[in-house]
């Protein structure tokens, strides 16, 4: 059994080292728009569904709708079936019927969608595992709160395909709404009403590889339709709209591995759309990214596979592995928890950014967030991932893992193990005559003992709580 997309969700671009986040043009929320956008278009209502008119409404219509107070139902309906149009209008694709839009404020979408249900003991300690592998919760932390925190705090909208159905959050006691975010919304709509979107996905990198496509497409359009917005078309969007629940709230190393399928999708999406336009998109459905890899370096698409790593259990008796169902029973998070791994070090505010491993000028657009993709998540150390597998060892109350990782050549394999000892003393480790590295527990969240090894294009990460534990969670 396989974990399956349940939402498709738009998250906030948060300001993230003094870079800003997007701005939306609305005009002034205080008016009434009722100035067409073209003059001479004929508004009339056309004989049949014509694509570009929804409910009533042209693509290019100005709408008598007040911002500044918040939108009625009216209003609403008028601002989603202009947006349809709109949709419509950018993709080439026709809604056939409409798409239930509600508005929610954001203290409800945190009591009521933000949380992780009720998990297993098992995927409670995978979970809280592998973050710790990537230096992102420390042990004495619960992974799976931190995560549905950065939700609660930063996502905009999420449309579920079971029941076709969007939900917008609104910041305001008002309810408003963000046309840019309706708009990602509704190319979900179209995307899993018309393609085979709803694909099965047994690890991260599964995740962010098949998520890519479904967000890197709703991003790719949103982009168009925000360029339009105040200059081709007028939008139904608040002036100060387009930010989460505070980006103070956010994990930042968590919020840039959860942000790879919009930044590196959009890439992937445009890169796809300018070789062979939206058919050449609607054909990737067909055959997915078979990792992150093939999405944040478009040009391995179809043709640089994932290699099948094998990482045997060479553990003691005392020590079992953590298995959880509905999913792979290793870990796998590919170059976006890499590349957050290595670049949370520069977010982190207990420790110091001049030390930091990667900061934004290696892993962001020069230190500028690009809005269409504001990551570089192919970046050195990670640019020759080839494959891995984290295994979660447990014994009575202490916890280790096992991590091989391939690399396309031995050269990537040794830079990464490189890097991957930088960040060691980043958090605080020494290392010891026989090569095996110690976080000391006065140093940092991370306390453990680590040895990493590298073989020809593999490099292996076995932690365990003491040096004296590592061979009897992974013996030479």
């Amino acid at each position: 059994m396989t974990r399956r997309i349940l939402a498709v969700a738009f998250v906030a671009l948060v300001v993230l080292a003094g870079c800003q986040s997007p701005a939306v043009t609305g005009g002034d929320p205080a008016e009434t728009t009722t100035a067409p956008a073209t003059s001479d278009f004929d508004y009339a209502d056309p004989a049949g569904d014509a694509l570009g008119w929804e409910g009533g409404y042209w693509h290019n219509e100005s709408l008598p709708v007040t911002v500044g107070d918040g939108l009625n139902e009216t209003e609403r309906e008028m601002v989603v079936n202009r947006s349809m149009a709109r949709v419509e209008q950018l993709r080439g694709i026709e809604f056939q019927k409409p798409v239930s839009v509600d508005v929610i404020s954001r203290s409800t979408y945190r009591e009521e969608y933000a949380g992780s249900g009720n998990a297993s003991d098992a995927m409670e300690t995978f979970d809280n595992v592998k973050f710790e592998a990537l230096f992102l919760v420390g042990e004495q932390n619960d992974s799976l709160a931190v995560q549905d925190s950065n939700r609660g705090s930063n996502v905009l909208g999420f449309y579920t395909p079971r029941d076709d159905r969007i939900v917008v959050i609104s910041e305001s006691e008002t309810p408003t709404i963000d046309e840019n975010t309706l708009g990602h919304e509704l190319m979900h709509a179209l995307q899993f009403r018309n393609f085979n979107a709803n694909f099965s996905s047994a690890t991260r990198d599964q995740s962010n590889a098949h998520n890519g496509l479904i967000e890197g497409e709703a991003s790719f359009l949103d982009s168009q339709y925000s360029e339009r917005c105040g200059v081709e078309w007028e939008c139904a969007t608040p002036e100060a709209s387009g930010g989460g629940g505070g980006s103070s709230d956010i994990h930042r190393g968590i919020y840039t591995m959860s942000y790879f399928p919009y930044s590196a999708g959009s890439a992937f999406v445009e890169h796809v759309h300018d070789a062979g336009g939206w058919d050449a998109v609607v054909d990737v459905y067909d055959d997915p990214p078979a990792s992150s890899e093939q999405v944040a370096q478009p040009e391995k698409y179809g043709s640089d596979q994932p290699t099948d790593v094998s990482l045997p259990d060479r553990s003691s008796d005392d020590w079992e592995r953590v298995t959880p169902g509905g999913r792979a029973p290793y870990g796998e998070v590919g170059v976006g928890g890499l590349t957050a791994m290595f670049g949370y070090t520069y977010y982190e505010q207990n420790r110091h950014p001049q030390s930091a491993v990667l900061n934004p000028l290696d892993f962001d657009a020069n230190g500028n967030i690009d809005l269409s993709s504001p990551f570089d998540y192919a970046t050195q150390p990670v640019a020759g991932w080839d494959g891995e597998q984290l295994w979660v060892y447990e014994n009575g109350d202490d916890t280790a893992y096992t991590w091989r990782l391939a690399f396309d050549s031995s050269g990537d394999a040794r830079e990464f193990a490189q890097t991957y000892r930088q960040l060691l003393q980043y958090w605080g480790a020494q290392e010891r005559s026989d090569g095996v590295w110690r976080i000391p527990e006065n140093e940092s969240e991370f306390a453990d003992a680590f040895r990493v090894t590298r073989s020809g294009d593999e490099v292996t990460i076995v932690n365990a709580p003491t040096p004296d534990d590592l061979g009897d969670v992974h013996s030479r």
